[in-house]
């Protein structure tokens, strides 16, 4: 359904479609999700959480390991085992890109090919320098924090220094495209102010720039996967995983690569992780509550942002039909495909 086509809908069958939104339900399962950072795990488990269920991850051997429960309980007959690990307490692992992925869902329907392909990160993960990883908590749940990095209107103002501050372009462009597991969206924009970071670190010295950002979200598991391009400039791809921890928190392990960047800018980028991430987190912070009611509520989202609106049908479309009992792969589900010429790689 088009935006124009959901304006012209009764307003109360435009209510279920926007303002009854409740992301906090969208539990979806069998899908493989960036738990850590490999650096981050070692000898000693530390805890985790993917929708509120508990995994301990750690190392043997340096072989990395995931459970519902601390390793040395795992023979406990006292510790309720769940169906996420098939009554044994041992949560499936793989690694790949940097990160340790554990698989959420009924471990006999795992595939290590339904891993997302991250193309511009070494899939053996060797050689990403420690400080291009960053870990940002939000204060509200996944699909919120993705649905806030899909809003075009939020990046200029929230985010300027980054990205460039508002302005009028010479033109300003949106596309977005999707399957049954994944949305991608296009920004395109010529004439877009140089940001202060990218001007001053980065050494861009012109005034105006392009700008093309793609962002391609894996639904189940809303990895989202973004490739900035700024022409004068250099590109800024990274990887943002959103673990959903619970109906009030979600988790960020980001991954930039930015070898094609000047030094002084390759280093400052990352630790803007660290600014970006709390100017939005002051937006998801107040719209969680705002979901947590059956209550006349003050739906934060614009009906007229498309990418968002799509991205709401087709989780919500997903999450039905796993509460249908149907959780397999559509043919057009392809999460481990090469998303390169996507992202706008080849361009």
């Amino acid at each position: 359904m088009s935006v124009i086509e959901l304006v012209k809908k009764p307003r109360e069958e435009r209510r279920q479609k926007t303002d009854n939104w409740t992301p906090i339900i969208f539990d979806l399962h069998d899908t493989w999700f960036p738990i850590a950072h490999s650096t981050h795990v070692n000898s000693k488990a530390i805890r985790r959480a993917i929708h509120a269920q508990p995994v301990y991850v750690w190392r043997e051997n340096g072989k990395a390991m995931a459970a519902e429960c601390l390793p040395e309980q795992l023979t406990s007959q006292q510790v309720k085992k769940t169906q996420f690990t098939g009554g044994s307490g041992r949560y499936f692992v793989a690694e790949f890109y940097g990160y340790v992925w554990v698989w959420y869902g009924n471990p006999d329907a795992m595939d290590i090919e339904l891993i997302p392909q991250i193309p511009f990160l070494p899939r053996d993960g060797v050689g990403i320098p420690n400080y291009m990883r960053t870990s940002v908590r939000f204060d509200g749940n996944s699909s919120l924090s993705v649905e806030n990095l899909l809003d075009l209107t939020h990046a200029d103002f929230l985010h300027g220094e980054v990205i460039g501050g508002e302005g009028e372009a010479e033109s300003d462009e949106v596309s977005f495209e999707h399957t049954s597991e994944t949305l991608t969206r296009v920004r395109h924009v010529v004439g877009k102010p140089v940001s202060p970071v990218m001007r001053w670190v980065g050494g861009v010295r012109a005034k105006y720039q392009e700008f093309r950002s793609t962002l391609h979200v894996h639904l189940r598991s809303n990895v989202c996967i973004s490739y900035p391009r700024f022409r004068p400039g250099f590109d800024i791809p990274n990887v943002q995983t959103f673990v959903p921890s619970g109906p009030f928190r979600s988790r960020v392990d980001q991954t930039f690569s930015l070898g094609k960047a000047p030094t002084p800018f390759r280093q400052l980028m990352p630790r803007m992780a660290y600014v970006v991430g709390p100017q939005d987190n002051s937006v998801v912070r107040p719209q969680n509550p705002c979901y947590l009611t059956d209550d006349e509520r003050a739906d934060q989202h614009s009906r007229f942002d498309a990418p968002g609106v799509r991205y709401r049908f087709l989780v919500r479309k997903l999450w039905q039909r796993q509460q249908d009992g149907d959780f397999s792969y559509l043919s057009d589900a392809e999460p481990g495909k090469d998303i390169s010429a996507v992202l706008g790689m080849d361009g």
